[in-house]
């Protein structure tokens, strides 16, 4: 006779609830962080949960908290390596807690970050966070009444909207300031797009290191780029075509200073023995280019996790200061004495 098996439904609270031999109401509490009981009868239900492959639902949790369990991470350029190591933060930062993300692309457009927080909204998610961008605080703010609001690259401290910037002011200092400790007064400077209030930060921390040295800032070596690759190698030409003088380089990210780099290349021009190279942020790639680049480190991966803890701290109505790393030389070997 060949016995027929029935497929077990999954397990319910009422399952847990006789496993650890409480109350379903117990379980309740004690899954939501409600309850107050002692550590065995925690451990219990833990180990209960454990035995009987306990799901929780947390889609009907949610509803009973008006919440969806669903985080929004807007991010600038979905294909920028900046971004994917902030977003491992991010990533990190919301495992165990049962959040999942939402992510959407903002491209450096106010108009269109308003309307990825717009669709957010509209699909209910608990917060948002904003990575860079150029949305006005006005703006973010009136956001913020709906959903709390954490956003990265500006100073913001709202009720419901926290906001943190780096010394980016300072990084390209330190940058500058490398160089002319090792002799070079010549230093060319490919900038960021002047709209960014980082590129802007970062200019003004090149010119204040030349002008701290005594050394006179020289329009013709200053460069407009847009953070990406293209514009270093555009920059470098620009700078041969208009017969340039200059025997070290600071590019206002890790990106343009890959442009830099092949640039050189191409024109027979050796890093770091004829012309010193810095970047800035210190992206995961710079460290095995040809030769390791010496760059300004942001800790990107810090400022996801940091991000994501305070908001979703903010969502559950705690205010705590957001700190993250200072910015920081990180010298390796494409600078050397001029």
């Amino acid at each position: 006779m060949i016995k027929k098996t029935v497929a077990a439904g999954p397990s319910t609270l009422l399952d847990v609830a006789r496993e650890a031999g409480v109350s379903p109401s117990t379980v309740s509490r004690i899954l939501n962080g409600t309850a107050r009981v002692s550590d065995d009868k925690r451990q219990a239900v833990m180990k209960a949960i454990a035995r009987t492959n306990f799901a929780p639902n947390l889609m009907a949790q949610g509803l009973k908290k008006g919440r969806t369990h669903t985080i929004g991470i807007i991010v600038q350029d979905i294909s920028s390596p900046f971004f994917d190591e902030t977003l491992h933060g991010i990533d990190d930062g919301l495992k165990g807690t049962g959040y999942a993300s939402v992510i959407v692309t903002g491209h450096w457009s106010a108009l269109e970050e308003a309307d990825r927080i717009r669709l957010l909204l509209a699909r209910k998610v608990d917060g948002i966070v904003l990575l860079s961008g150029n949305l006005p605080d006005d703006e973010l703010l009136h956001f913020a009444t709906q959903r709390p609001i954490v956003v990265t690259g500006r100073a913001l401290d709202a009720s419901n909207a926290l906001g943190f910037t780096m010394d980016n002011e300072h990084g390209a200092w330190l940058a500058v300031r490398h160089l002319i400790e090792l002799g070079h007064r010549r230093i060319a400077f490919v900038a960021g797009p002047p709209s960014h209030a980082d590129a802007s930060a970062r200019l003004r921390g090149y010119r204040k290191a030349l002008e701290d040295a005594g050394i006179a800032v020289d329009p013709a070596l200053v460069v407009e780029g847009n953070f990406h690759e293209n514009s270093g190698l555009i920059a470098i030409n620009h700078l041969f075509e208009t017969r340039q003088e200059f025997t070290a380089v600071f590019a206002a990210n890790d990106q343009s200073a890959y442009g830099v780099r092949l640039a050189l290349y191409r024109k027979g021009v050796r890093v770091p023995e004829d012309v010193s190279l810095v970047g800035f942020d210190d992206l995961p790639g710079s460290s095995f280019t040809t030769p390791p680049l010496t760059t300004v480190r942001q800790p990107l991966y810090e400022i996801g996790l940091t991000a994501i803890t305070a908001l979703l701290r903010l969502i559950n109505g705690d205010r705590v200061p957001t700190r993250v790393p200072p910015v920081e030389l990180v010298v390796r070997e494409t600078t050397r004495p001029h």
